[in-house]
């Protein structure tokens, strides 16, 4: 025989293995993918759980799994995987060998580095021939999501500006008014009493003043975080990690107050991701599932801003009829926040304000022993 024949046998044989391989070799081929929780902290270890399964008689010699995640989950160093960081998406590389009917279950170590809403819905799966040619390639659709919630830290870290904010709850307000305890004057509002009418203070303002009576019920506490951080900003926010700083704040407050029995309400300037303009307000309510959702909602949000602070104080908290222990996360204080603060407070609320200070938020000892085992990213959140 000819060397000639040799090879238009050899090109016949290399031909027919690749049609044959890019025909059948995806069939009863199984890939899933999984997170071991669907919802963590930043800062949390997890793991993504990726399971290939070969269901036939003939061996895969290569399968390539290529997936793009979002830079805001860090994968730790592993055999047979390559992760390519980049400012907002990363690519995730791994290979793997199957003889017939073999399961393989692999375990990725992630880091949720970043706050956001993440969603993992298509990997592309490519297979190698017996002379190790690509042969085929396919897209695998999932539905993964894995929501990340803000950061907790320690209460003693949160710059609470007021000394009235100390204790197991907030400051004692009361849903009916005991005539013994008085916090002061404020002005007259339609449906007072006579009785309550302040005669002294009237004389010296100029205008009616009455008693501000405390209440006897359980505190209300709303938690409002501020996504402008100075006040000629709009719409894009200049320094995310302000909002992320008092997203971790509002997250600690709130998880504490619930523990303490308290109702907590959130607050929020910018909107949803896939709902701009629509800033968020959520009536204050108590229990482990309201706590659970305003995490989800937290984890969700868009870093924007939809809404001035004072707008969005005089439109959404302003027209609340009870009274409520507001603590406000800002950046800073314009005249008109300072207007409607004024005007929060004339209505019976009391505002506390907290700060947001340009570092760092703190990094565990855990986290920084474990820096080195994952690759880094300067992405922001999101999904």
């Amino acid at each position: 025989m000819g060397i000639s024949w040799i090879l238009v046998i050899a090109v016949a044989l290399y031909v027919l293995q690749h049609m044959f391989m890019a025909r059948l070799g995806f069939r009863g081929l199984r890939i899933a993918r999984a997170f071991n929780k669907t919802h963590c902290h930043v800062g949390d270890d997890i793991e993504m759980i990726e399971t290939i399964v070969n269901r036939k008689l003939i061996p895969l010699p290569w399968l390539r799994l290529e997936s793009t995640i979002h830079a805001g989950l860090h994968f730790a160093k592993q055999s047979n995987l390559e992760v390519s960081s980049g400012t907002i998406f990363q690519n995730h590389r791994s290979l793997f060998s199957l003889m017939p009917y073999t399961r393989i279950v692999r375990r990725h170590r992630v880091k949720a580095a970043k706050r956001g809403w993440y969603k993992l819905e298509t990997v592309a799966a490519s297979i190698g021939d017996f002379v190790g040619m690509a042969a085929a390639t396919r897209t695998h659709r999932f539905e993964l999501e894995l929501l990340v919630y803000p950061r907790l830290v320690s209460r003693e870290d949160i710059p609470l500006v007021s000394s009235r904010w100390q204790g197991d709850v907030t400051v004692k307000r009361w849903i009916m008014p005991d005539p013994f305890l008085v916090s002061g004057v404020r002005d007259y509002r339609f449906g007072d009493t006579m009785n309550s009418i302040h005669w002294k203070a009237t004389a010296r303002s100029q205008r009616l003043q009455v008693y501000n009576r405390e209440f006897t019920a359980d505190p209300r506490l709303l938690i409002i975080v501020n996504t402008q951080v100075t006040e000629t900003m709009w719409d894009a926010v200049s320094d995310p990690e302000l909002v992320e700083k008092g997203l971790s704040y509002a997250a600690t407050l709130a998880e504490y107050a619930v523990s303490q029995g308290v109702p907590v309400g959130f607050g929020y300037n910018g909107s949803l991701v896939g709902q701009p303009g629509v800033p968020i307000y959520m009536t204050p309510e108590g229990g482990t599932a309201h706590l659970e959702y305003l995490f989800e909602t937290m984890a969700k949000l868009a870093v924007s801003c939809t809404r001035s602070c004072s707008n969005f104080l005089d439109l959404e908290v302003e027209q609340v009829g009870t009274a409520m222990d507001i603590i406000l996360l800002t950046a800073f204080v314009s005249p008109d926040m300072e207007e409607s603060i004024e005007r929060l407070e004339a209505l019976g609320h009391s505002v506390f304000l907290v700060p947001l200070q340009h570092h760092l938020l703190p990094q565990t000892e855990q986290e920084a022993n474990a820096a080195d085992d994952y690759p880094h990213s300067n992405a922001t959140s999101g999904s």
